[in-house]
């Protein structure tokens, strides 16, 4: 039977590797490292990546609310300093197993075939898995980019219908989940550059005490307040949870880190 052996949060902040106020970055960027090792050290076949596109892949036109590639993967397609678009090792017989079971479970999720994808997927699959490609890659894109966004509930749920799945796999896997994102951040707005640490450190200890209560307690005008329209990205964070309901764990890094934009955290939580 299959098992997730782990999870972890992580930033994807483009910033970060652009580096435009060359600032020291080597500690965070090591984080990326340290999740690598701990991903290897697990045993883990398999990785779920929850994401969400940048206006690159779709856009505000056409925005699926939940979205599972079957095919090959490459990437990131945006160009970033040190993360080359290179091919992702994929696991397309994984990835329709998680859609069908998605849809029998009554949610409606969207299929890419090929598909070159970008940093909220690109960045952990290239820095934050192992580079021989022996833990194969299922991308799952949320709405939590462009509004209407996917409902705190409905990605916490949707976290929980991924564990089952893994669960009732008839195949011996070892399988990580990452949620893909900033903490707090205002993307393209006035605010552009404020970090809302106070926010971040909530997010955080929710994340390592397991608490997702307090995070589905959140309205999308209180996030939007006090961690930005980035801010909705802890949806992916709930994903994971969800898949880990009585998880904990610890908080690997965190920065307000004034070369980008974003407040970095980076956690692992462990199966209960």
């Amino acid at each position: 039977m299959a098992e997730i052996v782990g999870g972890f949060i992580m930033p994807h902040d483009p910033l970060l590797f652009v580096n435009p106020k060359k600032k020291e970055r080597d500690h965070l960027l090591g984080a990326y490292s340290e999740i690598r090792d701990r991903v290897s050290k697990s045993g883990a076949t398999k990785a779920i990546i929850f994401g969400a596109d940048h206006y690159i892949l779709f856009g505000p036109r056409c925005l699926p609310q939940f979205l599972i590639p079957t095919g090959e993967l490459h990437g990131p397609i945006d160009r970033l300093p040190g993360v080359g678009d290179s091919p992702i090792a994929s696991d397309p017989g994984f990835a329709e197993y998680l859609v069908n079971h998605a849809h029998q479970s009554g949610f409606d999720v969207s299929v890419a075939r090929d598909l070159g994808v970008d940093h909220a997927i690109g960045v952990p699959a290239q820095l934050a898995l192992p580079t021989d490609g022996s833990v194969k890659t299922v991308p799952v894109y949320m709405a939590s980019g462009v509004a209407p966004y996917v409902r705190l509930q409905r990605a916490y749920d949707f976290g929980r219908m991924i564990g089952d799945a893994i669960a009732k796999m008839p195949s011996d896997e070892s399988v990580v989940l990452i949620g893909s994102g900033g903490i707090s951040h205002w993307v393209g707005t006035g605010e552009m550059g404020r970090i809302n640490s106070e926010f971040d450190q909530k997010v955080l200890d929710c994340v390592v005490s397991g608490d997702a209560a307090t995070l589905l307690k959140m309205t999308d005008d209180e996030i939007m307040r006090e961690g930005g329209n980035g801010g909705m990205e802890i949806r992916h964070y709930l994903a994971v949870m969800g898949a880990l309901p009585a998880g904990r764990g610890e908080v690997l890094a965190y920065e307000a880190w004034d070369g980008g934009v974003t407040g970095l955290g980076f956690a692992e939580i462990l199966p209960a």
